[in-house]
């Protein structure tokens, strides 16, 4: 089967298998773990953070993120299909205890505008905005990646309304590939970020939470709140070290591969609207003679596995474990439908 439903679907290489075998480990949770301190070092360095914290899942570095930044009846700014309010099962209210404004954006993307409009003024009634969230690349976007210039226009919102600001980089080294930007730009303009080494990196397992020293002191004992402490962490460490060191610059080939098929399915009557591909998602609009549903049935059929995210949308996500050649055999299925 080809697999598009996830960058997570992905098995680690036989190199990083190696380099997991070969890890020193220790007690992470006693901070002795010296593959887990590489990570996250090497992982603060990249992005000219000062601290990190090696996680399980995007899912807890965000939250943790959300909790150390706010307090009970505290406000979260996002767009509407942000992931930390869509795919986090209610943790912003859970953990957090805060509430959520949300934002209409352009596929995912909000706008210093947008933020300034939404902050609430000083009143009783109302929830104190404290933390704005962004997501790039944004998944239900279609992968849309921000322009840098508007991450800095909201930064300079969030410092004169006193907000912090921390990014969902779930996908953000997709966005760096495709923007030709650099880690130590967000560095300097977000409070925390977290990136996960389990999608298009390839890692099996695994997240890191960055930030100021202090901040990530305190994510310490809200990831051990949470139940996040692991033990001789260094075997999934390891293999996110391989990926940073080996993964980024071949995400490319991902963007490259997802724009031929896009370029496949906009010569058939059946897709509709295709949302503009820019990293490694495709997001497409099923119309006429099928459902989404009923297409996604028929492309397992023919040995294609995509998920239908609406009665009428279909995702395909690429990654490093779908071949060239799988790439053109999707395509002739594709001109056969």
């Amino acid at each position: 089967m080809i697999d598009f439903r996830s960058d997570t679907v992905t098995q680690p290489t036989q190199l990083m298998r190696e380099a997991m075998m070969q890890a020193k480990i220790g007690d992470d949770v006693f901070g002795e773990d010296p593959s887990v301190n590489e990570l996250e070092s090497l992982s603060a360095s990249l992005f000219s953070m000062e601290s990190a914290l090696f996680c399980p899942s995007g899912t807890m570095t965000n939250q943790i993120a959300i909790k150390c930044h706010t307090q009970p009846g505290d406000e979260v700014i996002c767009d509407t299909l942000s992931h930390v309010y869509l795919y986090e099962g209610g943790g912003i209210a859970a953990n957090a205890g805060s509430s959520v404004r949300l934002l209409q954006g352009d596929r995912g993307r909000i706008t210093a505008e947008m933020v300034r409009n939404a902050i609430n003024p000083e009143d009783i009634h109302k929830p104190i905005s404290r933390l704005v969230s962004l997501e790039n690349t944004a998944n239900r976007g279609g992968g849309s990646c921000y322009n840098f210039n508007d991450i800095e226009s909201i930064r300079d919102i969030c410092s004169t309304y006193g907000l912090a600001l921390h990014l969902d980089g779930a996908r953000i080294f997709n966005a760096l590939i495709a923007k030709k930007e650099t880690p130590k730009q967000y560095g300097k303009v977000f409070d925390s970020i977290s990136i996960c080494l389990s999608k298009g990196l390839g890692a099996p397992v695994g997240s890191v939470l960055l930030g100021k020293a202090d901040f990530i002191k305190k994510a310490k004992r809200v990831r051990k709140l949470y139940g996040g402490g692991m033990r001789q962490a260094g075997f999934l460490a390891a293999a996110g070290i391989y990926a940073l060191h080996n993964h980024i610059d071949r995400l490319a080939e991902d963007h490259l591969h997802t724009k031929l098929i896009e370029s496949a399915l906009q010569k058939k009557d059946f897709v509709g609207h295709i949302l503009a591909v820019e990293t490694n998602i495709l997001i497409f609009e099923v119309k006429g003679k099928y459902t989404a549903p009923i297409l996604s049935a028929i492309l397992k059929e023919k040995g294609i596995l995509a998920i239908s995210i609406s009665p009428t949308q279909i995702r395909f996500v690429l990654h490093l474990d779908v071949t060239p050649s799988q790439v053109q055999q999707t395509i002739e299925i594709i001109e056969t439908l």
